[in-house]
């Protein structure tokens, strides 16, 4: 470049075109500048820059006025057809600056980080040109822009902003000129603004949510809190419009034959159906899957979407589809009595529920009948009704025989038997909510579930006998520190596990099973359940442990897991099914596309979970001052964390609560112990307590005990530990300690913090 003449222009082009801020030094380098023109430059450039057509970027490197830093943050913004993380600058003003450029972010060497449109990020960026920026992404960066979801609360001083997340450290400083429309009891967003030496940092109002006191307000403030956007983009949206249902050209006519639905009473997409009937042998059963893979295709907004989303996330009072309503409650959903495309897999078992062979085809069908598990279940229990009458003997009967078959073999293989209650939110037809119960868990549940298993479990084996690339789906083996932790709990117990061998599932269903008759035994099942891993999408087969499978992949829920559709495009590439089957650019990215759709849906998870706790305690909070009968689900050393009876509610009683005593937390067995009393409050144990607090915002509930004669299991006798024996430890740092472990930013309740004057582990309330 020495032969261009050095002036304002030149330096400007120059510094247009590069990719990177440069340095007075790489300026001079590049026309060949020395002497006494290292003068000359040094004036343009401050001409240059006083006149704003260059800035100063840290390091003192220039750069025009539009060009973003070397380093500097960035918002992940969507997933392109390719699968590319794109983004967007963090701090941009189009006004001043111009149309936001493209930030390209590119793989590291194990690909792209597990970072979702939403997510903040410290990034190198290299300029390719005015409109276009690659990103290497150096950490991820919490809490996207400095954001937090709370309620506006009004206090004598003014105003503050609770946060909903339970964990938060404290509250918010809120000026009235900040509240830009909010009022008490509305939930918002808020920005945090720079701290200025106030005592809590200091936050303004972006958006109103919702109000406290409508319980709609519930599944939105979860969606919010971890990124999850229920509305689709209008590309999204247009590409499904012109969709119909194709013909039978290519597929198998299955409507013959007499394929049902069996879902909960408020499901509003059928994505399954099934049918069985007996062979000499054993049976002949068919799994028919909507056919996602049809409308979902390679390089769509479409797919794009559904990547990005990962999974459908479910909501007492909605859903949030992975795929827009006219295909997940419409073309995908199979419905009574229309065509609809179906990827469907026969098999054929044997008299003892193996799995002899099977058959993957594209096809189209037409349900019989959209059924219930209740309905089902009363159909197989003598009380048919008009519907289901009809299908006994052809439909619903062949079906229970083929599931006594299956279930026997999952019993002898040992799968993991962990039925455990799950909560379930009432809605009324008014879409309020009426109550909290349990879900009851009926032989039909249980029915679809052998069918599906077995339909994943053919899915698995047919790419590896095809080689084609596969995301099973894996549940690791407990890990040994895990174990060792079971084994100690359950020995206060007179049971033991193994020691010295690789576990297997049937022998923790051996414990389970003699648990089963203890008052204790779901106690059993819940610290059995904690020391699991978590299961996970991997294209390294892994097996399945819980189930007792040594391949097992998702197939039959496309509508509602990226995963499966993933599987569908597998099978059709692998078999020559016809068209949208797996791409090679899929192929390569199998590793990424797996950790991602696994980190939805852990995402997905604790949404829905945070919504059922805050609908729980919304029900809850008129009952405030209750007594409720309960058990002991967790034992710490600042209190006991207690589930209500027959409702699942779960909360905290703090240590300050119980009978006036010094309590010991015994970690092996899971108990406290008072020093003088001797009272046992242990984990499964049944205490009756009180209400005390119940916090709609955070779900958060405080009890109380009622009864003080501790709260042991009957008939089960403790020698006290060697721990107990001696002079109590009475001193001030002790009680510092206890005070410490109960403030709720160190994982407690979030109550009231303790009052003065007691000791390590010592309860005030007299």
């Amino acid at each position: 470049m020495n032969d261009l003449p050095l002036s304002a222009d030149a330096i400007l082009r120059f510094l247009a075109e590069s990719p990177t801020p440069l340095t007075k030094r790489e300026i001079a380098r590049a026309f060949d500048i020395t002497g006494d023109g290292r003068i000359i430059l040094k004036e343009l450039l401050r001409e240059l820059e006083d006149s704003g057509a260059i800035v100063k970027q840290p390091g003192q490197a220039y750069a025009v006025p539009k060009a973003l830093p070397t380093v500097g943050v960035i918002e992940i913004t969507d997933i392109d057809t390719d699968g590319d993380l794109l983004a967007k600058p963090g701090e941009w003003d189009e006004m001043t600056q111009g149309p936001l450029p493209r930030v390209e972010v590119m793989p590291a060497n194990k690909g792209h980080t597990d970072l979702a449109p939403g997510d903040r990020a410290l990034a190198r960026l290299k300029r390719i040109s005015d409109k276009l920026y690659e990103a290497e992404i150096i950490r991820r960066l919490d809490s996207p822009q400095n954001r937090v979801l709370g309620m506006v609360v009004k206090i004598s001083r003014g105003f503050i902003l609770k946060p909903t997340d339970r964990k938060a450290k404290y509250e918010f400083d809120l000026h009235q000129a900040d509240l830009n429309g909010a009022a008490p009891g509305d939930l918002c967003i808020a920005e945090v603004q720079p701290a200025r030496g106030l005592r809590n940092k200091r936050v303004r109002i972006l958006e109103v949510v919702g109000q406290q006191n409508d319980p709609r307000t519930i599944s939105v403030v979860a969606m919010h809190e971890v990124g999850i956007k229920p509305d689709f983009a209008g590309d999204v949206i247009h590409e499904t419009q012109a969709m119909t249902v194709p013909d039978l050209k290519g597929r198998e006519d299955l409507r013959a034959i007499p394929l049902v639905t069996i879902d909960g009473a408020d499901a509003r997409d059928f994505d399954d159906a099934v049918f069985a009937e007996e062979t000499g042998t054993g049976f002949h059963l068919i799994v028919a899957i909507a056919d996602v893979a049809h409308y979902v295709t390679f390089g769509s907004a479409l797919n794009r979407e559904a990547l990005r989303r990962g999974n459908s996330t479910y909501f007492p009072d909605r859903v949030v589809p992975m795929l827009p309503e006219k295909l997940s409650n419409d073309l995908c959903s199979l419905v009574p009595r229309e065509n609809r495309a179906t990827l469907a897999v026969h098999m054929w078992i044997d008299k003892n529920g193996k799995l002899q062979k099977y058959k993957f085809v594209r096809g189209l069908m037409r349900s019989e009948a959209r059924l219930t598990y209740e309905q089902v279940q009363a159909a197989q229990d003598g009380m048919p009704d008009d519907i289901t009458g009809p299908l006994m003997e052809r439909v619903i009967s062949p079906l229970y025989r083929a599931y006594a078959v299956l279930w026997k073999a999952r019993e002898e293989r040992g799968a993991l038997d962990l039925d455990l209650p799950e909560r379930r939110i009432v809605i009324n037809d008014k879409n309020e909510m009426s109550g909290v119960t349990l879900r009851v868990r009926l032989d039909a549940h249980k029915l679809i579930e052998e069918f599906m298993i077995l339909a994943n479990v053919a899915a698995a084996q047919a790419l590896e006998a095809r080689n084609t690339p596969c995301v099973y789906r894996v549940h690791e083996r407990p890990s040994p520190d895990k174990l060792d932790t079971v084994r100690e709990f359950i020995e206060g117990f007179g049971l033991s596990l193994p020691k010295g061998q690789v576990l297997r599932p049937a022998q923790i269903n051996q414990l389970l099973h003699k648990a089963a008759t203890l008052p204790y035994s779901h106690v059993i099942s819940q610290v059995v359940l904690r020391c699991q891993a978590q299961a996970r999408y991997d294209p390294e087969n892994l097996g399945h442990f819980g189930l007792a499978l040594q391949r097992y992949a998702h197939f039959t829920s496309p509508i509602r897991r990226y995963a499966d559709l993933l599987i569908h495009r597998a099978l059709i590439r692998a078999y020559g099914l016809g068209g949208g089957g797996l791409h090679d650019e899929e192929m390569a990215r199998l590793e990424e596309m797996a950790q991602h759709i696994s980190d939805t849906e852990r995402k997905s998870m604790e949404a829905e979970r945070a919504s059922v706790d805050r609908f729980t305690a919304t029900w809850l909070a008129e009952r405030t001052g209750g007594e409720f009968e309960s058990r002991i689900t967790g034992v710490t050393r600042f209190g006991l964390f207690v589930t209500l009876d027959g409702i699942g509610a779960d909360g905290i009683v703090p240590m300050r609560s119980l009978p006036d005593d010094f309590y010991e937390h015994d970690e092996r067995q899971h108990a406290l112990i008072g020093r003088r009393s001797r009272r046992l409050y242990r984990l499964g144990a049944a205490l009756r307590v009180r209400l005390k607090e119940c916090d709609p915002v955070t779900g958060g509930m405080v009890f109380a005990v009622t009864n003080t004669d501790g709260a042991d299991i009957p008939g089960l006798m403790m020698a006290a530990p060697a721990a107990f024996h001696g002079k109590p430890q009475n001193s001030k740092r002790s009680w510092n300690r206890q005070k410490r472990d109960e403030r709720p930013d160190r994982g407690g309740s979030g109550g009231p913090r303790p009052g003065k004057g007691g000791k390590k582990h010592r309860s005030t309330n007299r």
